[in-house]
């Protein structure tokens, strides 16, 4: 078909409208309408690209161009006389846009007048024909160049009465929103009315109602003029209840202003906006905050900085970024419970068969606590004290401080402390940071809603230090009861009072806590359990405890309590009982199996079965099975996770007197065996040890399990029993095991650990143990059944050690 002409006079309109006379553009004719439909589009095109307009198929619209690339596609597309693609840029400020800048679906169009403007840029008056599809980028200079594909619009069949009805809602709601708004010119009416083609008056709406480039793009995209006509009306609605909602509030605050009343016109717009939607949300928040005040049992200071922060609020606009601050801050003010405190159960009675039921074993600490609970039913009131529990894992720390919060019938929180390696997550960011919180002690107070629960600090130890500070030094002023009635939070900003806070901190190794916070605390060790005390906590916690877990009937699982001593030594090799809960986890789970399934089973679990259940037994090697053995030693080490028998053992080879050490041995370690070697040497004549057993052999001294590391000083009498019996060629006694360090001059010195080092040995079959004389103090302070079946030597000098364990 050919290219339709036009004369001067058809775009009267178009120069009218660049002169400011209105915006609407011409109407399209029907043979424009033929036109673009009829236009067969290349498979290439120079892509124009749009900053704020959308072109749509059928539609007349004036285009300013301004960059030089897009003046010379203008001039090149004029002079070949043929069509280019008109596609809109998603970010308008873009000077530059590249592909990825540039929205896939445009308009294929032909230039029909191009107008020079007194300022140098082009105004292009473009006839949309072709909706399409960016392919690919071809080319980006001198301009772009892609390949595309044409995107028919779908026309609905003229029968089809929902898109009647579409377009005969879309004339009148868009007639209706020029008659109420004042800046939509009365030719748009007029044009509405008098275009006949449907696909007509969609584009036209399309091309001239004000909407947001987004939107137009939408409308452009969609899928045909039947979806185009749903999104146009859907749009049309929206802008048509927010003239209506406009005219509305205008009419209410109308009235003669001037420059100086523009910010008081803003406000009352504002106002009025918050009235249709409900009130104002900050004077809410506001309202809400003076009531919750009003309830509060405040300290003067405290009562008087409310409400001079409140004032603040007040005077704030609340667009502004600091005013949510402020609210946040004022709503952990009035939701702190400052003097609000539980009432203490001082049934003392109560409270111990509350702490006995719960866990087994822990008299010292279950003593601590109704010492505490006695003086306060005495004197009415008491600080209360920090206490650390220290001790392997699995030994129930933890959860023992549920237990003391329900028998005091106090709140509980917890704080996990591993890993923690910034000291604003104890006392909190200041205000003027970005994302500020409180500390966890006053957010965990703010959760458990009482100024005196029950606050586990798990994992004292594990706390780390880092350029963010340490933040064990900010521990310093919660757990001192000297200071922490006036602990402060640097977001709060203001004194706390936690003296009333039962904290109890848990701790793996108290070697890696801040000596100084170690010394505000009372360190209670729980060691671990023996045999019997496992089995006992099996039967009465740890059994239950699983069978409800899995929904298991009591009836239909029973375990002897000679079964549970098989688990404890053949699954587990801790002082705890985490693993054992695991294995009766294990035991349990296929109980339920056996149910599910439907199988015959018998209610007993034998022995036989748990190893059907839990495999081959994974620990015997701690037992003692060293007996005759010339050169081997047991010792008795402490690790994180309880105590362990320690074998040392050495050998000669030939050589020239070099000591060789292997077994991932710590610095503390070696300097033991240096020592141990050279005392032997020193007293080599009075031990029957010729002299030229040092100069022509090497000795090499090993702790097996190399892969685990070890350290610490209690391998020296150990390790110079184990050079003398190996030199000596003397055998040690049989079930004999000690731990002690050495100096230079034969002196045997304390070490610690020795509960945990007694329940290792006990494990072991070992029957005698051989101490320094400084550790008597310790066996007195365990208890006696935890030492039953085992024999104390105390020593002083090396020479003691060697008298009482080397063999006839």
């Amino acid at each position: 078909m050919s290219k339709k002409q036009y004369n001067e006079e058809d775009f009267s309109g178009i120069s009218d409208m660049l002169e400011g006379k209105h915006h609407v553009i011409p109407i399209v004719s029907n043979e424009d309408e033929e036109e673009a439909e009829n236009t067969e589009v290349p498979d290439t095109l120079p892509i124009l690209t749009l900053r704020s307009s959308v072109l749509f198929p059928g539609s007349i619209t004036p285009i300013t161009v301004g960059r030089q690339r897009s003046m010379k596609l203008i001039r090149d597309v004029e002079a070949a006389g043929g069509l280019m693609g008109a596609v809109l840029q998603k970010e308008p400020e873009v000077e530059q846009p590249g592909p990825d800048d540039l929205y896939r679906v445009g308009t294929a169009a032909r230039i029909l007048k191009i107008l020079e403007m007194p300022n140098g840029n082009l105004t292009v008056i473009l006839h949309g024909l072709e909706k399409v599809e960016i392919k690919e980028y071809l080319t980006a200079e001198p301009y772009f160049k892609a390949s595309v594909a044409p995107l028919k619009d779908s026309v609905p069949e003229r029968s089809n009465i929902e898109f009647d009805a579409l377009v005969d809602s879309i004339k009148d709601v868009a007639l209706g929103i020029i008659n109420i708004s004042p800046n939509m010119p009365k030719e748009a009416a007029f044009a509405i009315k008098n275009i006949d083609s449907k696909r007509g008056i969609i584009n036209f709406i399309c091309s001239n109602i004000d909407l947001p480039d987004a939107d137009r793009q939408r409308l452009l995209e969609a899928p045909g003029l039947l979806a185009r006509a749903r999104r146009l009306l859907e749009i049309l609605i929206r802008e048509q209840q927010l003239v209506e909602l406009k005219n509305e509030i205008q009419t209410k605050v109308k009235q003669d202003i001037d420059q100086q009343q523009r910010d008081y016109f803003l406000q009352q717009q504002m106002r009025t906006i918050q009235d249709e939607l409900g009130g104002d949300p900050a004077d809410k928040d506001i309202d809400e905050l003076r009531k919750k005040a009003e309830k509060k049992q405040w300290k003067d200071e405290t009562k008087e900085l409310f409400f001079k922060e409140l004032g603040k609020l007040e005077r704030m606009n609340p667009a502004v970024a600091e005013y949510s601050v402020q609210l946040n801050y004022l709503q952990l003010m009035a939701e702190l419970p400052w003097e609000h405190c539980t009432t203490d159960n001082l049934d003392l009675n109560r409270a111990k068969k509350r702490l006995d039921s719960d866990h087994f074993g822990l008299e010292e600490v279950k003593d601590r606590i109704l010492e505490h609970l006695a003086v306060i039913k005495l004197k009415g009131d008491l600080k209360s004290p920090i206490l650390c529990l220290y001790g392997p894992p699995g030994v129930g720390k933890t959860s023992l401080g549920k237990s003391v919060a329900a028998a005091l019938k106090r709140k509980f929180g917890r704080i996990s402390l591993g890993g923690l390696h910034d000291e604003a997550e104890i006392r909190g960011h200041r205000r003027t940071y970005i994302g500020a919180m409180p500390g966890r002690i006053i957010q965990t107070i703010k959760r458990a809603g009482s100024s005196n629960p029950v606050i586990i600090l798990d994992e004292i130890d594990k706390v780390t230090v880092s350029n963010h500070g340490d933040p064990s030094s900010a521990l310093l002023e919660v757990l001192d009861p000297e200071q922490n009635t006036t602990f402060h939070d640097n977001y709060l900003d203001t004194e706390y009072d936690l003296s009333k806070v039962l904290f109890i901190a848990t701790a793996n190794n108290i070697a890696n806590i801040n000596p100084a916070l170690r010394d505000r605390m009372e360190m209670i060790n729980i060691p671990g359990y023996i045999l019997e005390d496992k089995v006992q906590i099996a039967r009465k916690h740890l059994v239950p405890k699983q069978l409800k877990a899995h929904g298991v009937p009591a009836k239909d699982l029973k375990i002897a309590p000679k079964v549970i001593e098989k688990v404890i030594a053949d699954y587990t090799r801790e002082s705890g009982v985490r693993s054992l809960d695991k294995q009766i986890a294990k035991i349990v789970r296929t109980r339920a199996k056996n149910i599910g399934f439907g199988e015959e089973f018998k209610p007993e679990v034998s022995p036989a079965d748990v190893e059907k259940i839990l495999g081959v037994p994974r620990f015997t090697n701690d037992i003692y099975d060293i007996q005759g053995m010339v050169g081997i030693v047991t010792g008795l080490a402490w690790t994180e996770v309880g105590g362990d028998i320690l074998y040392i053992e050495s050998i000669l080879t030939p050589g020239k007197g070099a000591l060789t050490m292997t077994g991932n041995l710590g610095d503390v370690m070696k300097e033991s065996a240096t020592i141990a070697l050279q005392w032997v040497k020193a007293h080599a004549d009075e031990l029957g040890i010729a002299r030229e057993k040092f100069e022509k052999n090497d000795i090499h001294i090993h702790v097996p399990e190399g892969a685990i590391p070890k350290d610490g000083p209690s391998a020296g009498i150990t390790m110079m029993t184990s050079l003398v019996s190996t030199l000596s060629g003397r055998r040690v006694k049989d079930y004999i095991a000690m731990t002690g360090e050495t100096t230079l001059r034969g002196r045997v010195l304390p070490v610690g650990g020795i509960k945990e080092k007694i329940l290792a040995a006990k494990r072991a079959g070992i029957r005698e143990i051989v101490l320094s004389e400084e550790n008597r103090k310790d066996i007195s302070e365990i208890k006696p059944e935890y030492l039953e079946g085992l024999t104390f030597h105390y020593v002083k000098t090396n020479d003691d050690v060697l008298k009482l364990v080397m063999a006839e």
